[in-house]
């Protein structure tokens, strides 16, 4: 069975997934090979979840703020691993911030210093 492409126009098979206009994932924003291969790991992923449930899923630069933001999180590594990496699983090395802030974090506009003292806080309130 074939139908007409709301993509290019063209008539494919109903099972060809067209990729005009698309745009190509970017793997770089994830690292090298080997930092991707880290972040591939059952290991990553509970710590992963451990995080943000530390959190209370809710992103840490947000809540300091006194912003309650439970939408796109992510965790984010403090120091890279590129340059670190045994800071994989590291609690003190990890936070949990929304897209928006993770994008900050990467591009050095939140002060690293700042990160490591709410993941701190967090892991204070945690086991205290």
């Amino acid at each position: 069975m074939y139908k007409s492409c709301s993509r290019c126009g063209k008539i494919h098979d109903t099972r060809y997934k067209c990729t005009v206009g698309k745009p190509k994932f970017d793997y770089s924003r994830y690292g090298t090979q080997k930092e991707r291969q880290l972040r591939n790991t059952t290991a990553w992923a509970q710590k992963s979840v451990e995080i943000r449930e530390a959190a209370k899923y809710l992103c840490e630069v947000c809540y300091d703020r006194g912003i309650l933001n439970y939408r796109e999180l992510e965790v984010h590594h403090i120091v890279k691993l590129r340059d670190d990496e045994n800071g994989l699983l590291d609690n003190s090395n990890l936070i949990c911030l929304c897209a928006a802030h993770h994008r900050q974090a990467d591009r050095g506009m939140l002060d690293a210093d700042y990160l490591r003292k709410l993941a701190q806080r967090r892991e204070e309130k945690r086991h205290g």
